[in-house]
């Protein structure tokens, strides 16, 4: 075993009962080094701790939550969670003590109880250490999904995260050591994979109708430049402006990976086994920067910085000898799109551009038969909420899909959809485009997170059977 495997091992392992507090990797940004890669080749080498796919944890009749991060993602899902029966926001923390008053404000008027109150540069540990939560829920910028994750867990918590889980190989580790040691769930809050298409196409797909899958693409290619990244009152501090010059690669895998690993059965079956990335230069965001410098004097400080490329395409092999394309842009005028697209010996799948589309044979299926397929492939969990989803909201209603089974899976003992390792090698793929652009598109081996569990790990169950019986109030 090597040294560094050993300093790691012995810095998240347990000890005395209760895990140790392991050192942040937050800051270690950037493309995957050399010695990060050998050392996850030392922890798949290893024995699995526990296998987390598949695994109830025990029922919690209530779930109490404590929402860590309330700005424009955090203070909707405080509004989304607040709906749900059988859950209990019982804390509220953000850097800004103004949006925990507004979180209040919106548990006041869905008629909720106060919650307790947190803020400041770290009032998310006090939060995880607390006695009064279940679950720790963070909509946070990137760099704290994978610290305030593994603190909650370590203080007997389960974790659910907003993408990325994380932002480095050993950060990816550190989740899928912790929550093994711990036996505490860790979710990566992607809620594309609760969209209605995918569902539907996901469904299909398990039942045999587009054949043996070969290929798939997925993406997120969505213009965030102007509107968002250069918005002094979209990001707080303009963290995700400054997230855009500290990598190069795929920044935001998971919106379009999720989804079609879930349908090729990525850990479940098969697994990513490597990738190459390439990247174009930038030709937006630093001539943006310097027009918006010449106004305002606020945006001098991003001028000439070394922003990343503008598209990124990275493809991968499965070990079954199947392959993913994924892309990803938000810096050039194009329409939003996330692609979904399913490939297999008898049929096909694509949800961008508008208007989805199914095939299987050299022309699109018509409206009639594409509803059709809708009425009978739908799957249960869509037909039982997907209509009070789309009342509730969240991008058409898949992040109360998400947000519902979640905790109805926690009430009912049940699996979670998605898993530590879905987290990790869904997020892997980050600093890995960086480290395949850094050495001019080389291949790179995506780590095998479940240490050879996806041979046997079973897919996703696609029923709400031992569960669905967690209300919505009105």
């Amino acid at each position: 075993m090597s040294t560094n495997r050993r300093k790691f091992i012995r810095n998240i392992s347990l000890g005395a009962g209760a895990v140790a507090t392991a050192p942040s990797l937050a800051n270690a940004f950037g493309a995957a080094t050399d010695e990060q890669i050998a050392r996850s080749k030392d922890f798949e080498k290893s024995k699995q701790r526990f296998n987390m796919c598949g695994y109830a944890a025990p029922k919690l009749d209530v779930v109490r939550v404590g929402v860590i991060g309330l700005g424009m993602r955090g203070g909707d899902a405080v509004g989304r969670l607040s709906y749900i029966d059988g859950l209990e926001i019982t804390a509220l923390c953000d850097k800004y003590p103004d949006r925990v008053t507004a979180a209040q404000k919106t548990l006041e008027k869905r008629g909720r109880p106060k919650a307790k109150e947190y803020s400041g540069e770290e009032g998310w540990k006090a939060l995880c250490e607390s006695k009064d939560v279940d679950l720790i829920y963070t909509p946070t910028p990137w760099s704290l999904h994978a610290p305030i994750a593994i603190h909650a867990m370590k203080n007997g918590k389960h974790a659910a995260t907003e993408v990325n889980a994380g932002l480095t190989i050993d950060e990816c580790w550190q989740l899928v050591e912790t929550s093994e040691a711990t036996k505490k769930h860790m979710m990566m809050l992607e809620n594309c994979c609760y969209d209605f298409f995918e569902l539907l196409t996901l469904n299909m797909a398990r039942n045999g109708l587009f054949g043996e899958l070969i290929h798939a693409e997925g993406a997120y290619l969505h213009d965030l430049s102007k509107g968002w990244l250069f918005n002094k009152k979209a990001y707080a501090d303009m963290w995700r402006l400054k997230e855009n010059y500290k990598h190069n690669g795929n920044l935001y895998p998971t919106h379009g990976l999720g989804p079609i690993s879930q349908c090729l059965n990525i850990n479940r079956g098969d697994k990513m086994d490597y990738m190459t990335s390439m990247s174009t230069n930038d030709f937006t965001l630093n001539n943006l920067a310097k027009e918006m410098a010449a106004k305002d004097d606020f945006f001098a400080e991003f001028v000439d910085k070394p922003y990343r490329g503008n598209l990124n395409t990275t493809v991968i092999r499965t070990n079954k000898g199947k392959t993913m394309m994924l892309q990803h842009d938000v810096s050039t005028l194009r329409p939003y799109s996330r692609i979904h697209l399913l490939s297999g010996t008898k049929g096909i799948a694509q949800k961008y551009p508008d208007p989805e589309r199914i095939a299987f044979g050299h022309a699109w299926v018509k409206k009639e038969e594409l509803d059709a397929l809708y009425e009978k492939y739908t799957p249960p969990i869509v037909k039982h909420i997907g209509s009070i989803a789309k009342e509730v909201g969240g991008h058409g209603g898949m992040d109360f899909i998400m947000d519902w089974r979640l905790i109805d899976c926690l009430r009912n003992g049940l699996p979670l959809d998605q898993d530590v390792y879905d987290a990790a090698a869904w997020s892997c793929i980050l600093p890995l485009s960086g480290a395949s652009i850094a050495k001019k598109s080389s291949s790179v081996e995506i780590p095998d997170f479940t240490r050879g569990a996806w041979k046997t790990n079973k897919p996703i169950d696609l029923t709400l059977d031992g569960g669905g019986n967690t209300g919505v109030r009105k």
